[in-house]
């Protein structure tokens, strides 16, 4: 059967690979899955159709026969669940793995998320600018106690895994904010999975998908 997910019509960033559909490209290329993309529109992705894959009226969602799935990380695990390469063998480095999946969903990300929140959602409320340097606070003791973990180590366990495929998604989203640059351990991991093929050929399809002509009828 076809794998599918949805993703923007046109996405907010313009394909620079910091939307989540990025992610579940990447984890599909990483172990050599085709899958094809339905585009959705934000006024789309509002309506019952959509709503009935997607509750929260947000991209990507997963489809696979009558297996219907939602969020990011659900769709990643469930195709590293599915096909080797992503997570480890041994039962306790895959543990492991999930266990930094889940960190780098509930931990890392949402402060990055909320900077852009305050920037692009917020930024005209008179007490934005005040917040905006306590969001980055935070987000710097993140990434230092992140960057502690990671020491000189190449991934966060042993062998690049589903972890580190979305804890760098993850950090992708800090770049904008020049935070991510402070952390040189960091930036240097980000740049190591930025440098995977399956990497290159998920920002690449992207890419394409957001800059395409739009169709006409």
């Amino acid at each position: 059967m076809t794998h599918t997910i949805t993703a923007f019509e046109r996405s907010p960033d313009g394909g620079m690979g910091l939307a989540r559909d990025t992610r579940v490209r990447w984890a599909f290329e990483e172990v050599g899955q085709p899958y094809d993309v339905r585009p959705v529109s934000f006024a789309a992705m509002k309506e019952p159709a959509h709503l009935a894959l997607h509750p929260f009226g947000q991209i990507p969602t997963y489809e696979n026969g009558d297996l219907v799935l939602f969020e990011s990380g659900a769709i990643i695990f469930h195709i590293a669940s599915c096909y080797p390469g992503l997570l480890p063998e041994d039962a306790n480095a895959r543990a492991r793995a999930i266990t930094w999946i889940f960190a780098a969903l509930n931990t890392v990300e949402p402060p990055i998320l909320e900077i852009a929140i305050a920037k692009f959602q917020e930024g005209d409320k008179p007490w934005s600018k005040e917040r905006l340097p306590l969001i980055a606070d935070r987000i710097r003791q993140r990434l230092g106690q992140l960057s502690a973990r990671l020491g000189e180590a190449e991934w966060l366990d042993s062998e690049f895994s589903a972890a580190d495929l979305t804890m760098v998604s993850v950090l992708l989203r800090a770049r904008p904010s020049g935070i991510l640059n402070e952390f040189p351990r960091l930036a240097a991991y980000v740049a190591r999975g930025e440098a995977r093929p399956a990497y290159k050929r998920a920002f690449a399809a992207q890419l394409a998908f957001n800059t395409a002509e739009p169709l006409t009828g």
